[in-house]
């Protein structure tokens, strides 16, 4: 005998798919012993009694039990192959006993939540596509409604998780409200959710008899407090997978193999949760706001948000500062939480966890260079703490801190400026003049000022960060390793160094004692120290340092990330000093691209690459091709930097040098017209004549 199992969530379309078959199977005549349907939540003997007496006219004896009356009609049923359907099937032992006797001529088709497992064979069925949700909402409002709002239309299909029954109770209700637009539909599910009238009651011709929230019900009603307890928690979490290991972290006091249980017999075997992969499961949209409907009306739905967000906090620890791949990848998973608990759940984390969420999904973002990601979470982090504590709280600095450091690493140096400032104030004011945060503040708003060339406002600012760090932390700290090393960049940009080199050492050897050998920080004083030895030509000493930073950065960060792009501009800066022109214009190109791909086209890095490459193009003669090149990182220094800046005064004489280089070798006819480019050539002539 062959028993098959349709199998799904409530909902799914499991009846809907039965009654199908086995309508066109009794239309084609494949049945010749009957096609037989059976409410499995009804008295099931009962019920073949009566369709053996009114359609195969069997009259058992009225002496027999129930059972025995059951058996007497399957010895006696008629000749042919017959179908039995079981419609929603609860548990396999409830049918057990009135199946039909063990013959081939008898196959049986259930439709249940559930999995039995052998001797059923499972066909489970899964929600439906987009396109086939919009082609069943078409199918029952007919004429070009859903195509007027198509937008709305996909965003209620995906709200509604493309579950078949909700979308056949939107669209019923379309045809019912002739006058009601779809936006205005969406309005309403979004206010009442799961208690939206459109989904309350099945409409007369379906085959479903319930509403979502009706059919949703019935699962629930055979969830213990245990269970009904797990899937309150389970609703807190976002529409995402979700780790298991976390809800395990929520739920110290539940022993975890009992855990696993319920979540196997009780979540996974009524089809209420799907696992994804290995340890990750997820809960369907809808399912969601059922069970979060059932958590509000819980005692305890304070206590267990609070639980939730604490457990969430956590993974703010596991992300160091810079982010690195690792870190990256063992967050990525909580990351959607981490957005319910800091946007839907902000009022159940604790006043001195309040931005760490937002803290975490930003640096989650700026860790893969997502710049507008993160700066979306920083400024979200500062709205929370500003309504929570008010303008002046250290808090606001933190996210203003976070905010100046992202604009100031995209060039936007103007906006960056003043986030310092503030925070700086704000902090100077709560700790004094003396304390390890305002010292962060000085280092952070001196670093405009040193990218804008502004070296006198800039070191005594780093100067007043050290003395405070190494009074308050002692000098081996890390946060002394990096006042060491910006000041050390202060005075090699200032020709002193000598000074900059015993300051870069210094910071290295903090480094690499503090934070191992493989820290994105290590990489960065690799590369610092290494320029300082090209400027000052000690090539030999300045190559390894750049390769042992280029392989710490790829390992640590990935290939794509900003660090990456500066040790392989330095290393290509020395290959072209050295006249290895092939390696050099190879990594100035990769470099380029990595630029233009993270951030905008007119930010002062592109500018650098395109400079650094227009220089290599025309020490070989390239004229036609490094002209371009050297009119863009113009045109870039002079909107993103001040006119006197050094690196825009920079570029406007490389541009000048090889003008009156091309005027030499009389091959200006190669250039381009260009206004500025025929201004300065025009200047050069005339000074020369």
């Amino acid at each position: 005998m062959a028993i098959s199992a349709i199998s799904g969530m409530g909902g799914i379309g499991k009846t809907e798919l039965a009654l199908q078959y086995a309508q066109k199977q009794y239309r084609e005549e494949s049945y010749l012993g009957g096609v037989c349907w059976l409410r499995a939540r009804e008295e099931v003997g009962t019920q073949i009694i009566s369709f053996a007496r009114s359609c195969l006219e069997l009259i058992p004896p009225d002496d027999l039990e129930l059972a025995e009356k059951v058996r007497w009609c399957w010895g006696r049923w008629r000749e042919g192959t017959a179908l039995l359907v079981f419609d929603d099937v609860q548990n396999y032992e409830d049918v057990r006993s009135f199946l039909p006797p063990q013959e081939s001529r008898f196959k049986v088709l259930m439709t249940t939540r559930s999995r039995f497992g052998h001797p059923v064979k499972d066909f489970e069925i899964k929600v439906l596509s987009e396109e086939k949700s919009l082609e069943l909402l078409r199918t029952i409002v007919q004429g070009q409604r859903i195509d007027h709002d198509l937008a709305t239309a996909k965003q209620v299909c995906e709200w509604l998780g493309y579950l078949p029954l909700g979308l056949e109770l939107v669209g019923r209700y379309l045809v019912k409200k002739k006058d009601v637009l779809i936006a205005v539909l969406w309005q309403r599910l979004q206010d009442k959710k799961l208690f939206a009238r459109a989904l309350l009651k099945a409409e007369p011709g379906m085959t479903a008899s319930l509403g979502v929230t009706a059919a949703f019900e019935l699962s629930w009603q055979d969830l213990n407090e245990k269970s009904q307890h797990l899937a309150a928690l389970l609703s807190l979490f976002a529409l995402a997978e979700i780790p298991w290991t976390t809800v395990e972290q929520c739920l110290p006091d539940e022993d975890a193999e009992e855990l696993e249980e319920i979540r196997d017999q009780q979540f996974l075997g009524s089809h209420l949760l799907q696992r994804m992969d290995q340890g990750m499961y997820q809960l369907h949209q809808l399912l969601k706001e059922f069970f979060a409907s059932k958590r509000e009306q819980r005692a305890d739905v304070d206590e267990l948000k609070r639980s939730f967000c604490r457990v969430m906090i956590t993974v703010y620890e596991q992300i160091p500062y810079p982010p690195t791949l690792s870190s990256i990848k063992t967050v990525m998973p909580a990351i959607p939480h981490l957005k319910e608990v800091t946007t839907a759940l902000e009022p159940w984390l604790p006043d001195e966890n309040l931005i760490q969420p937002s803290h975490c999904i930003g640096r989650f973002y700026e860790g893969q260079s997502a710049y507008a990601e993160a700066e979306q979470w920083y400024k979200h982090s500062r709205v929370c703490a500003e309504n929570r504590f008010g303008n002046g709280h250290p808090y606001v600095a933190e996210s203003l801190n976070d905010l100046g450091l992202l604009y100031w690493s995209q060039s936007r140096y103007g906006e960056a400026e003043p986030l310092f400032l503030q925070a700086s104030a704000i902090r100077q004011y709560k700790f004094g003049d003396n304390h390890i945060e305002v010292a962060e503040s000085l280092n952070n708003l001196a670093l405009p000022y040193w990218s804008q060339g502004r070296y006198g406002e800039a070191e005594p600012l780093y100067l007043q960060a050290l003395k405070i760090d190494q009074r308050e932390l002692g000098g081996d700290h890390p946060y002394v390793a990096i006042d060491l090393n910006n000041l050390a960049n202060l005075y090699h940009d200032q020709g002193r160094d000598s000074e900059s080199e015993i300051l870069h050492l210094q910071s290295l050897e903090i480094r690499q004692r503090k934070l191992g050998n493989d820290h994105p920080y290590v990489a960065e004083s690799f590369v610092n120290l290494g320029t300082l030895y090209v400027s000052q030509k000690r090539y030999g000493e300045a190559e390894p340092l750049f390769l042992q930073a280029l392989d710490i950065d790829r390992q640590q960060t990935g290939n794509g990330h900003p660090s990456v792009a500066i040790t392989l501009l330095n290393l290509a800066y020395l290959y072209y000093l050295q006249e290895r022109y092939d390696e050099a214009e190879s990594l100035y190109l990769e470099t380029l691209e990595i630029r233009q791909r993270l951030f905008k086209s007119d930010h002062a890095d592109v500018a650098v690459s395109l400079s650094s490459l227009a220089k290599l193009y025309s020490v070989q003669g390239r004229h036609s091709e490094a002209e371009p090149l050297y009119l863009q990182a113009l045109h870039i220094a002079v909107e993103k930097l001040r006119g006197n800046h050094p690196r825009t005064q920079k570029y406007h004489e490389n541009l000048r040098s090889f003008l009156q280089k091309a005027i030499q070798e009389n091959r200006t006819a190669e250039l381009s017209d260009h206004p500025m480019t025929r201004s300065l050539i025009q200047q050069l002539q005339d000074a020369s004549d």
